[in-house]
């Protein structure tokens, strides 16, 4: 089978494994049609950033039951499954408490094991969710990322009735957005430094948009001045810049939800520490996307969502291919943020855009 595989150094090649095989009782063969890149992916590919190599990456997976172990018993040949990428133990204190994300003894697919750019994959029953039969594969691939800025949206207590403040429009950024605004937010306002991510949430339904590169903190406050009560804003870019620019544009006792990941330092001035105690603001650590049974209650949200037709996710998307052009494509970015999701599809070929 074809597997898209990454070695040290940044070297994206497409090679032929070995089937994998169904060893466990609730293992499931899932034959896996549409694979997003996620940016965490990034560092893994070119600053040496994942766990060992050479590595399959894919957390982001949707594909079709292909054959299931003798205790798998709710689910059939054919059905189309999201893969829920978190592995956690069930069985330390955390895991009693419903708390996946913080389980002591976690593993990962796609990052401690390999994932499932590939074009077969074996994981256990509990690491699929069971897709609605309208859903698309495209959609399916999709659920992973959405349900990180829902999971922060439960931590919140819900956006509802909220002023809703996007801090960096990429991907999750934009799922967040559209989200918001389906699960009854006032308003909701996106902020980059991209005019381009900027034109596309407005496209897709931001009521407000102001580009960081050209207004202060202190202008974008003052432009949402009448909207600084029952802020929540969700900071989704993960760079230390747009973590303080949270801080300084947020209304009183605003809630901050941090989504993004650092990977530099973060260094507050006195003064916008100080921010935090004067506007007592709510900082919410957001980590993954699980709460409730598993795998929580973001996934049926997102479930809705769909079905409702509220996400948009055609504008999302740069690049939808086969192993060899994706693989080219990801290359192609050198340790760069994408511009636009770059999508691993198995039902197409070589040059040819799906």
């Amino acid at each position: 089978m074809k597997s898209v595989v990454i070695h040290a150094g940044g070297s994206v090649t497409v090679e032929e494994r070995p089937l994998p095989q169904i060893e466990a009782a609730d293992d499931v063969l899932v034959e896996v049609i549409s694979s997003g890149l996620c940016g965490s992916d990034i560092p893994r590919i070119f600053h040496n950033g994942a766990h060992f190599y050479p590595i399959t990456l894919g957390h982001e997976f949707c594909g079709r039951v292909k054959l299931t172990g003798s205790a798998v018993n709710d689910l059939q040949l054919g059905n189309l499954v999201s893969c829920v990428p978190l592995q956690p133990c069930f069985q330390c204190e955390e895991c009693q408490r419903q708390l996946w994300s913080q389980c002591r003894h976690y593993r990962f697919i796609g990052s401690r094991s390999d994932g499932g750019n590939r074009e077969y994959i074996v994981v256990p029953r509990s690491n699929l969710f069971l897709l609605p039969e309208h859903t698309t594969p495209t959609e399916g691939a999709f659920f992973e990322p959405m349900t990180v800025s829902l999971h922060t949206m439960q931590l919140a207590g819900g956006c509802e009735g909220k002023e809703v403040i996007i801090v960096g429009a990429g991907t999750i950024g934009l799922l967040a957005m559209q989200c918001a605004k389906a699960l009854g937010a006032r308003s909701v306002t996106a902020i980059d430094i991209n005019p381009e991510r900027l034109a596309l949430s407005q496209k897709l339904g931001a009521d407000y948009t102001f580009n960081s590169a050209e207004m202060t903190a202190a202008e974008i406050r003052t432009a949402m001045d009448s909207r600084r009560f029952d802020q929540l804003v969700l900071e989704t870019a993960g760079s230390p810049q747009t973590v303080e620019l949270s801080i300084q544009i947020a209304g009183p006792q605003a809630q901050i939800g941090l989504i993004g990941t650092l990977h530099r330092d973060l260094l507050l001035s006195s003064s916008t520490f100080g921010l935090i105690l004067r506007k007592e603001l709510r900082i919410l650590g957001s980590w993954m996307n699980y709460s409730g049974q598993w795998p929580g209650v973001e996934w049926q949200q997102a479930v809705r969502l769909f079905e409702q037709g509220s996400i948009d996710l055609s504008s999302l998307i740069a690049v939808q291919a086969a192993p060899q052009d994706y693989a080219e494509a990801v290359s192609a970015l050198a340790g760069k943020p994408m511009s636009g999701k770059i999508m691993l599809d198995f039902s197409v070929t070589d040059k040819e855009q799906a």
